[in-house]
């Protein structure tokens, strides 16, 4: 867990340089967000996964982008961009998981084990809330804002209800299908499922 917060501040304080940014690294250190899971039961689901899975979507939005635009990349999405939007991406589950317990059967035997909830404090959505953390401390650019909202794609409540704008937003701003392919391989190619 120490490694992937020391490789995310790192890589944060490298790179992103924007009027804030110190406010929103020191607001991530007060919160849960070096500790808390990625998610409940599937991938990262354990304490610091969270941070873990937003570094590992940063190296894969990185490699996404160099191999995209190869020479160009720089001019054309600089590294704070990637920065940004790869370990920015889930804030939404900032105070998200809460750990607790859950009894499971196990040779015949109740066994009570530790395992996450859910208790979301700021009913916002999920890439709009992130957008909507990170845009109170530093300014997004349209197309920074573009792709952590849509980085879930189709798995986004929004288009699962048959809202059209993720394919409105993946058409004009290709960061966001970059974001959300980094996503996809980040959490079912590079990390441990539960």
């Amino acid at each position: 867990m120490e490694n992937a917060k020391e490789e995310f501040i790192r890589i944060f304080e490298q790179n992103i340089r924007r009027p804030g940014a110190d406010d929103l690294l020191a607001y991530l250190n007060r919160s849960d967000f070096f500790r808390a899971p990625a998610s409940m039961r599937y991938h990262c689901a354990y304490e610091g996964g969270l941070c873990e899975h937003s570094v590992n979507v940063y190296r894969r939005l990185l490699a996404n982008a160099d191999a995209e635009y190869g020479e160009e990349r720089e001019k054309l999405v600089s590294q704070e961009t990637i920065a940004i939007c790869g370990l920015l991406h889930d804030l939404c589950k900032i105070d998200f998981y809460k750990p607790d317990f859950r009894n499971v059967k196990e040779n015949g035997e109740w066994i009570r084990k530790p395992c996450f909830t859910r208790e979301e404090a700021l009913p916002f959505g999920h890439g709009e809330k992130s957008v909507y953390i990170a845009g109170s401390f530093i300014k997004l650019t349209r197309e920074e804002a573009m792709a952590i909202n849509w980085h879930m794609g189709g798995f986004d409540a929004r288009a699962r209800g048959g809202d059209s704008s993720v394919s409105d937003a993946y058409r004009r701003y290709p960061l966001a299908v970059l974001l959300h392919v980094s996503d996809l391989e980040a959490t079912y190619i590079d990390e441990k499922r539960s």
